[in-house]
């Protein structure tokens, strides 16, 4: 993951990321004052490389300077959140 950037892709509702011309992504939902994360998906190809971390990393940071409390849907965010308690912006 040399020198991509996760992308905020408001039209899809998803971040997402393009390694080696595969798409990974984690859709959301923007509500009133939270960013529910739903579902996050890495081609197989990608997985082991921290693309999944790098989704979840934009959308805190996302939901720290818009002032979202982040509300984990997807099992990979909540994992990512237990292995990582003091990055989650809520």
């Amino acid at each position: 993951m040399s020198g991509e950037q996760v992308r905020d892709n408001r039209e899809l509702d998803q971040f997402e990321i393009t390694v080696n011309g595969e798409t990974a992504f984690l859709a959301y939902e923007r509500m009133a004052g939270a960013l529910a994360l739903i579902h996050t998906e890495v081609p197989p190809n990608l997985r082991g490389h921290h693309v999944g971390d790098a989704l979840v990393q934009a959308a805190f940071d996302a939901a720290r300077t818009e002032h979202l409390r982040i509300v984990p849907i997807c099992p990979f965010v909540k994992a990512y959140m237990r292995r990582h308690p003091d990055a989650s912006p809520t």
